[in-house]
């Protein structure tokens, strides 16, 4: 209860009324004034009156004291049944907090970020943002259900916005142990069919095996090597990237019983490819009109070394000129065929027919070449027909199509066939959606025999135009007309000519992206992209299998010609592999290095520190087949001590206002009877 004063005047005017009174009872006193003393009193009471008295009193309601308990349900709380044990402690925290009405839990579920691309455990920050609308006078402590590898810890000396304990329920068991790979360190780029060295490392949590570790390195899905490395010892490691682009690289070490998750068992790192300058051998039979768009386009590539030479004198042509007096290059046969010819990614014959500056011999190198993995491109036109065909050659055998011996000349628009409509070399090609294609015109294409390999484009009614086919290791590309340089000039509007030369190029030269069957995948944020590219009918659904183990299968639909594509937003981060039929592809949703996959082990070290400082209490859930939580202890101010058994919780002495009892002291009768009370005795003192 409290006393105010809600005066009828001012304060100034009471002040004066009083200095008034007083000295008015001063005179009277001095006079020997009788009732001297009963005037007075009116006059108090008249003062007081004025000066309105009120009595409070307030109604009070105790407020709750708030207990915080944050639920880890990130996912490294998804292993070893510790998503069990969490439901089954909260459930039963549930019921311990119920018996004490004072105390209001809030329960906030931190999982990892689904925008974040590097997944970590952020308890902290979920408990701050969970108590930013509490009084710190009326947290009674923080209870942490976790499996202890929490990722934002504040400092120990650093204020957590309340002065009560933390206590830590820990998930998981105490033996428990871990072994995962890690790439230490790793180049992001690196030079075609040059060796490249990276680290790697085994890490063993928990406890030290002793074992030695056997790591599997598997380069775009085929294994290359076999290492045996010792467990926290770094191991380098040497290897040579196969070709451009992205090259993923797995490292997978063996499982050991009683691991706590084969999650984190494996790894992945994607090199970036880069060619050291593409060597491109351009021969031509002879000057013709459609040379000179080859030639452009090659040279116009600044990641291309190219050799051309054009056959102008053939031997059949001696007219006498002494060799020193011509200005004429030797055609450097041997050189060219014999010694450096593997060291050439792309050989092409434009319009080149057997005239004896190749000796028969050197054919066969070549077929050899393209079985070995080279790449041959023929671009024929008449010569291809005749009798001096280079099929007639030893090269014959890699060849995907024979010539008829007869030339067909129509004007014809070029157009895609049913596969070509597929194949990542011509899918796509611009105008190629209409018929007739918006391209200019050819008028000529040599005949050949049912081909072998595709035929993805053709020239007059379904006459074969180009022709892609493997041979042996190598690939092999029959463009059977030489009116390719019509779309150069703009013909009629011109064609794609830049694009089609420049995919035929690249296909036969293996770069990954013009693969006609073929499946991968990234990631964008957090969603997971799978692209399935097949010249056949629909592959069928994808499987999908989590970091976590389990595996689902999702439908892909049709994104164009060729293209089927799934997206798929994770929830889960880390290594995902996607198969589809005899395919599979890894991708890594998130950061690679994330913390969320760095340590999995179950720990109580992470929190003790905030426990001591705050007498709190870390223990761990599990017990037998089920959970175990400490009882509960709620104290009256200040926590001194901690309780080895029980969970400290500091009950709050806040409350809420929810009213006001007012009572004036000389309002009413109560008033007027004091008045009356004193003015009646100063009468009754005069009348005697």
């Amino acid at each position: 209860m409290t006393l105010e004063f809600a005066p009828f005047f001012s304060w100034p005017i009471i002040a004066a009324l009083g200095v008034f009174a007083l000295i008015l009872a001063g005179l009277t006193f001095w006079r020997g004034v009788r009732g001297a003393t009963l005037r007075t009193l009116a006059l108090a009471a008249l003062l007081l009156a004025l000066a309105n008295p009120v009595l409070n009193q307030e109604d009070r309601e105790q407020l709750s004291t708030v207990v915080p308990i944050v639920v880890d349900r990130s996912q490294s709380q998804d292993t070893a049944g510790r998503k069990e044990q969490t439901d089954e402690a909260l459930d039963e925290l549930k019921q311990r907090f119920a018996r004490y009405p004072r105390i209001e839990t809030r329960i906030v579920e931190a999982g990892n970020d689904p925008d974040s691309d590097t997944p970590s455990t952020k308890l902290f920050t979920a408990l701050r943002s969970a108590i930013s609308d509490v009084p710190p006078a009326r947290i009674g402590g923080a209870v942490f259900l976790t499996d202890g590898q929490i990722h934002d810890l504040p400092g120990t000396n650093q204020d957590l916005g309340f002065n009560a304990p933390v206590h830590g329920l820990i998930t998981g068991k105490p033996d428990e142990f871990d072994r995962r790979v890690e790439v230490v360190r790793a180049p992001r780029f690196g030079i075609v069919n040059e060796e490249q060295e990276l680290t790697l490392r085994v890490v063993d949590d928990g406890r030290q095996t002793g074992a030695q570790a056997q790591i599997t390195v598997k380069m775009n899905g085929q294994q290359i090597a076999t290492l045996q490395a010792r467990p926290g010892v770094e191991m380098p490691f040497s290897f040579t990237v196969p070709r451009g682009g992205n090259n993923v690289m797995e490292f997978s070490v063996a499982e050991l019983p009683g691991e706590v998750t084969a999650a984190n068992n494996r790894a992945v790192h994607v090199i970036d490819g880069i060619r050291q300058n593409l060597r491109v051998l351009l021969v031509s039979g002879e000057p013709h009109a459609g040379e000179r768009a080859w030639r452009n386009l090659l040279k116009s590539d600044g990641s291309v070394d190219l050799v051309h030479f054009t056959i102008l004198r053939p031997p059949e042509k001696q007219d006498g000129t002494p060799i020193n007096e011509l200005s004429l290059i030797a055609f450097p046969t041997r050189e060219l065929f014999v010694e450096k010819i593997k060291d050439f990614d792309l050989i092409i014959f434009d319009r080149y027919k057997h005239r004896g500056v190749l000796p028969i011999l050197y054919y066969d190198y070549i077929a050899q070449y393209v079985q070995n993995g080279g790449a041959l491109l023929i671009a024929a036109g008449p010569e291809h027909a005749g009798e001096d065909s280079i099929a007639s050659t030893p090269l014959e055998q890699v060849l995907p199509a024979a010539p008829t011996g007869d030339m067909h000349e129509a004007a014809f628009y070029p157009h895609l066939s049913e596969v070509g409509a597929k194949h990542p070399v011509t899918r796509g090609l611009d105008g190629s959606a209409q018929n007739p294609p918006a391209w200019g015109r050819w008028f000529r294409t040599v005949d050949v025999d049912t081909p072998r390999g595709q035929t993805v484009m053709e020239g007059d009614g379904t006459r074969p135009l180009l022709v892609l086919n493997r041979q042996g290791e190598g690939r092999v590309a029959m463009l059977l007309s030489d009116q390719g340089w019509l779309w150069a000039r703009g013909f009629e509007g011109g064609g794609p000519h830049v694009s089609l030369y420049r995919r035929i190029a690249h296909w036969l030269m293996k770069e990954p992206e013009l693969e006609e069957e073929a499946l991968t995948a990234r990631a964008v944020g957090r969603t997971l992209e799978a692209t399935r590219q097949t010249i056949g009918d629909n592959p069928g659904p994808a499987t999908i299998k989590y970091p976590s183990g389990r595996t689902e299968t999702v439908p892909m639909t049709a994104d164009g010609p060729g293209l089927y594509k799934v997206e798929r937003r994770m929830e889960e981060t880390g290594l995902f592999e996607v198969s589809n039929g005899q395919f599979s592809t890894l991708v890594h949703v998130g950061a690679v290095d994330a913390p969320e996959f760095k340590a999995m082990i179950s720990t109580e070290n992470t929190l003790k520190p905030y426990a001591d400082e705050t007498r709190g209490l870390v223990t761990r859930v599990a017990s037998g087949d089920g959970v175990t939580i400490p009882d509960i202890l709620p104290v009256r101010g200040e926590v001194r001590v901690s309780d080895p058994d029980r969970m400290v919780i500091r009950m709050t002495d806040e409350t809420v206002l929810r009213g006001i009892n007012s009572l004036p002291l000389f309002a009413g009768f109560a008033g007027l009877g004091i008045l009356l009370l004193a003015i009646s005795a100063t009468w009754w003192r005069e009348g005697r």
